[in-house]
């Protein structure tokens, strides 16, 4: 009988963000693969209803630290009966050191536990995180600017974990095979900005890019949910900048893909570093342009005046000037947009992630 194989993710977030889909990308990959797929949620009815939806099987625990006695108490017990050479896959170092805690209490030499670092930080250097480091099968960083910042730590010291087990591996999106939609012929431009409306993104600053915009038969398309008074917040801006009736207002959605279609480009402005990105992709996938910042690794896989155009965070009339340049020339988009396919084809494709994921778990 063939052996069977078995992986589980830990998913703490109560909220759905780009982690999280990330996670459900390789769940359902994996399901695809006739896996046994397992994933421990906090119970959060955002998360645990995608997850369901795909087939993979949920699990809960409260994912609380390492002062979690009951997460401990869950994962130790539930590991005994994992089939041998099962993978977890971890999304937060805390995460990754209630895991090895309890792999070592059930002991279960034999699973694996892989972490993927979302962020770009300094690594920790105290006793307990370099043991932890030591102990996980891999490390994954979404970028190379996430790993360079993780290991800026041990810049003038010995590296207190194997080289080997670090790796580099660019996002993707799991989604059907099919060829971008020709963009809309009718209508005004619109641009398109979607993720987590929070400080950082950048929305005051395209807010500030607005103006110089009008009278030119755009819109400004805001797709993302945030906490209410930052919304209201970002919405009196606008207003005071008198650009109020040229935004579409859409609430968060799963799957932005369709509106992503009906758009001319996006504009994703953020000042905070990126450690990736996945709405950044999102718009290559779908082959349209984008006017973007460059403070984090958004240049890894987009070339100024190739596939984007990228301008300096915070700057509010770079901004509008490289919109423009967009809203007003369609040959440019098209020439941005088609080059932004093909590289995501080439270099970003959920096959070539999936080969490279495969390898780093050993299978």
């Amino acid at each position: 009988m063939p052996e069977k194989h078995c992986l589980l993710h830990i998913v703490p977030s109560n909220r759905w963000g780009g982690a999280e889909r990330y996670a459900l990308d390789i769940c359902r990959h994996f399901l695809g693969r006739q896996w046994d797929v397992i994933a421990y949620t906090r119970d959060a009815k955002a998360v645990d209803r995608l997850f369901e939806d795909a087939g993979v099987e949920l699990r809960h625990a409260p994912l609380q630290g390492l002062s979690d006695p009951v997460t401990f108490r869950i994962l130790s017990r539930d590991m005994a009966s994992l089939p041998h050479g099962t993978i977890i896959h971890t999304h937060r170092y805390r995460d990754a050191m209630i895991t090895l805690v309890a792999r070592k209490l059930a002991r279960r030499p034999d699973i694996k536990v892989v972490n993927t670092r979302h962020i770009v930080r300094p690594g920790h250097n105290s006793w307990l995180y370099r043991r932890m480091y030591r102990n996980l099968d891999a490390q994954i960083f979404v970028s190379e600017a996430a790993r360079e910042r993780f290991l800026s730590t041990w810049r003038r010291r010995k590296l207190p974990f194997s080289p080997d087990r670090v790796h580099v591996l660019h996002n993707s999106i799991l989604l059907p095979p099919e060829p971008p939609a020709p963009e809309p012929d009718k209508g005004p431009i619109v641009a398109m900005f979607h993720g987590p409306i929070v400080p950082g993104k950048g929305i005051e600053t395209l807010i500030d890019a607005l103006p110089r915009l009008k009278g030119m038969r755009t819109r400004l398309r805001i797709v993302g949910t945030g906490h209410p008074d930052y919304v209201d917040a970002i919405r009196a801006r606008a207003q005071a900048r008198g650009v109020m009736e040229m935004i579409d207002w859409h609430k968060y959605t799963v799957d932005p893909h369709p509106l992503i279609r009906t758009a001319h480009f996006g504009v994703l402005p953020s000042v905070a570093s990126e450690a990736f990105g996945l709405a950044n992709i999102e718009y290559m996938a779908n082959g349209r342009p984008q006017v973007c910042t460059g403070n984090g690794a958004q240049t890894e896989y987009l070339t100024n005046g190739t596939d984007a155009l990228i301008v300096p965070p915070g700057n509010s009339e770079d901004l509008a000037a490289a919109m423009l340049r967009l809203a007003s020339d369609p040959e440019l988009r098209r020439r941005l947009g088609d080059a932004a396919w093909t590289n995501f084809s080439r270099s970003l494709s959920w096959p070539r992630f999936a080969s490279r994921i495969e390898a780093i778990y050993g299978v």
